[in-house]
């Protein structure tokens, strides 16, 4: 049976994005967070960035108008006990997440799904933090979320058949493709692009190559759609780190310890392509500027 109303907790990077994919299938989208201003400016964001696919020809603007209508910006909590699955994309921060699961499993009724898009951390674990295991579930979207074809479907524990084939069937009306991944950390994606893009950085912070020459080398040697170090930038170097530290924390293999350069940008506040500095420069919206 088709979803109609999905509510989705966090307006930031992932949950903007998840928003925009459920709700252009026609979906009807519920977006919480904790204050009026990141809703405000979440949504302004979301708007830029279809303005700027409509440039691209890759949106219409009845298409955006309709998108947006279906997204309702809330700082209450009240409309979860009215939906039949809620998406988790708060920050990937074990203790954020498990403040966010307790307050979801307070609000939702008992029969909800919980889903959360945590690329790194237990499935097992989150579903601890609730009276529900057997309805708490993994939707690992890949940025950016309207584009990548892919989710993964992390199955914890004590995740029901149920649960699991109702989340594929919501991956199906998304028009994802869905891969079933049994726990473990990193899971499938995170875990193997992690160590990829580590070494990228020692190669850049050896002195071995540059940054342009890195990503034209994995691009054209390798056939890449985009190299290693604009891929960081584009996921926020901030949000590699903490993969890679919780990678490292789950497993201690050293191949998850973070490159030295990247803790030294991360301190410095350059991110990547959302504070305009990474490894490269970008403008305002997110462009690259060429040196």
């Amino acid at each position: 049976m088709p979803v109609h109303k999905v509510v989705v907790m966090g307006a930031g990077v992932m949950g903007r994005g998840i928003s925009e994919l459920i709700a252009s299938t026609g979906c009807e989208v519920v977006l919480v967070d904790k204050s009026e201003e990141i809703l405000k400016n979440s949504l302004h964001i979301l708007s830029e960035s279809m303005d700027n696919e409509i440039q691209k020809w890759g949106l219409t603007q009845s298409e955006k108008k309709a998108i947006l209508s279906r997204i309702f910006p809330t700082v209450s909590l009240d409309e979860v006990c009215k939906v039949d699955m809620v998406i988790e994309a708060v920050p990937e921060n074990l203790e954020i997440k498990k403040k966010a699961f307790q307050e979801l499993d307070l609000n939702c009724s008992p029969d909800t799904i919980i889903v959360t898009n945590t690329s790194t951390l237990s499935i097992t674990e989150l579903a601890s933090f609730t009276r529900r295991p057997d309805k708490i579930i993994g939707m690992h979207f890949l940025f950016p979320v309207t584009k990548v074809p892919l989710v993964e479907i992390v199955r914890g524990l004590k995740t029901s058949q149920k649960t699991y084939d109702a989340i594929k069937d919501f991956a199906d009306q998304l028009n994802k493709t869905p891969v079933t991944v049994y726990e473990y950390p990193g899971y499938v994606t995170t875990r193997i692009i992690v160590p990829f893009l580590n070494e990228a950085m020692h190669v850049l912070m050896e002195g071995i190559a540059s940054a342009e020459d890195i990503d034209t080398a994995m691009r054209l040697g390798f056939g890449f759609n985009i190299g290693p170090l604009a891929l960081a930038d584009m996921m926020g170097l901030d949000v590699v780190m903490s993969w890679m530290e919780n990678l490292l924390n789950e497993l201690s293999e050293h191949k998850y310890n973070p490159c030295p350069l990247l803790r030294k940008m991360v301190r410095a506040g350059h991110l990547g392509q959302k504070t305009g500095q990474g490894f490269f420069k970008y403008d305002s919206d997110g462009n690259r500027i060429k040196e």
